[in-house]
């Protein structure tokens, strides 16, 4: 009897855009080394306070659902709590807490915490929840959405390609439904983030052409600065926005996504790298909201380390919140790059397989500043993981 032999494997590689995608752009070494060696980051600050802030949302807005509690909250009876929460489960699954920036209680007991364990952290749960909770939790129709796709293989070659498919995936922090005929009614709403939408130019001239009344928005949770305007990263949280809705688009209960809506909590409580970035911003002329001659001479003025300017409320929620408009062409834009970069990833998957050394398989060429706190740039060829050299005479 004669045997026929085994098929081939046959799998569809999945890609997230953030856990993916975003990562590989930043440094494909790096990401070759943290996703796929599975070695994480000794030190992963941003990494914790994005899975902190989004869990102290997330978790607020179930509390404001089942206690209806008026705002502003109160730090240490009611945000505290959450926060302890937030700590416990991250720790769990092996992220902790930077000290200068949060005050942990896991390992101690019978603490009584004070005002003055309210770190920046807490200062940003605390103001993000006070600012935007109010405003934002009576839209939620929905939180942490889960939501995949599939896509052509790009450039797929049967002898070489793994596949001739891949799949997406991500989840969505907030899904609001809106009805527009209620916003186009009231000349002047209690709700802040209407009122941002109503501002925008690009969100009125999408909801004129569209015909219906329910409508969905995107949101989306940034536990960083505003990015320079028109950089890498600020094009790749737009194209985050962009494929996201491409996504829900897909999934049988979906109404049409008229925008996106990203916030940047950092803003509202910046730290000193964050005001030096934002200050650098205005000085070159990259930022691209409105400031106030006040905001303006505070900020370009500003020199010293140990006092902070006290940039205004409306200033710093201008800069946490973006609106990102959403339409067929820029969406196909979207999906397009995300093809380019998918490619350029299973480029370097194929090259490694092939034997190719894992550090010509994959570039290393991420800015100064990641390179700086990157564990892996004792080995890394790229000139900014290279420290000077100190010449002794």
């Amino acid at each position: 009897m004669k045997l026929s032999a085994k098929s081939k494997a046959y799998m569809i590689p999945e890609y997230s855009l953030t856990g993916d995608l975003l990562s590989f752009l930043t440094c494909n070494l790096q990401y070759r080394y943290q996703n796929k060696g599975t070695l994480p980051p000794s030190m992963p600050i941003q990494l914790w306070f994005g899975e902190f802030i989004h869990g102290i949302m997330e978790e607020a807005y179930n509390k404001w659902i089942s206690e209806k509690l008026e705002f502003p909250w109160d730090w240490k009876s009611q945000i505290r709590p959450i926060e302890d929460m937030i700590d416990l489960r991250l720790q769990v699954r092996g992220l902790y807490p930077p000290t200068t920036q949060f005050y942990s209680t896991v390992n101690e007991k019978d603490v009584e915490i004070t005002d003055e364990h309210e770190r920046i952290a807490s200062g940003r749960a605390k103001t993000a929840i006070n600012t935007w909770g109010k405003h934002l939790f009576p839209l939620i129709d929905s939180a942490e959405v889960l939501i995949k796709g599939i896509r052509n293989m790009p450039s797929y070659d049967e002898d070489k390609s793994r596949s001739n498919y891949y799949g997406i995936n991500g989840v969505i922090d907030v899904l609001s439904s809106i009805n527009i005929n209620e916003i186009q009614n009231d000349s002047k709403s209690n709700n802040e983030i209407i009122n941002y939408l109503k501002a925008n130019e690009g969100f009125n001239k999408r909801i004129k052409s569209l015909k219906g009344e329910e409508y969905e928005i995107i949101i989306d949770y940034k536990g960083m600065k505003r990015p320079t305007y028109g950089s890498d990263n600020w094009n790749h949280h737009e194209w985050q926005i962009l494929t996201y809705s491409w996504l829900r688009s897909k999934q049988a209960d979906s109404k049409t996504i008229v925008a996106g809506i990203i916030f940047y909590l950092n803003e509202l409580v910046p730290s000193y790298e964050d005001l030096k970035s934002i200050q650098e911003d205005v000085k070159n002329g990259n930022n691209d909201v409105p400031i106030s001659s006040n905001d303006y001479e505070l900020i370009t003025n500003w020199k010293d380390k140990k006092k902070y300017p006290d940039l205004s409320d409306k200033f710093k929620m201008d800069r946490s919140i973006r609106i990102i408009n959403i339409d067929k062409k820029t969406i196909n834009e979207s999906l397009d790059k995300f093809d380019a970069v998918v490619e350029d990833i299973e480029e370097s998957l194929i090259k490694e397989t092939n034997g190719c050394k894992i550090k010509d398989a994959w570039k290393a060429e991420a800015d100064e500043r990641t390179c700086l706190a990157c564990d892996f740039k004792t080995f890394c060829n790229n000139k900014h993981s290279k420290t000077k050299e100190i010449k002794i005479p």
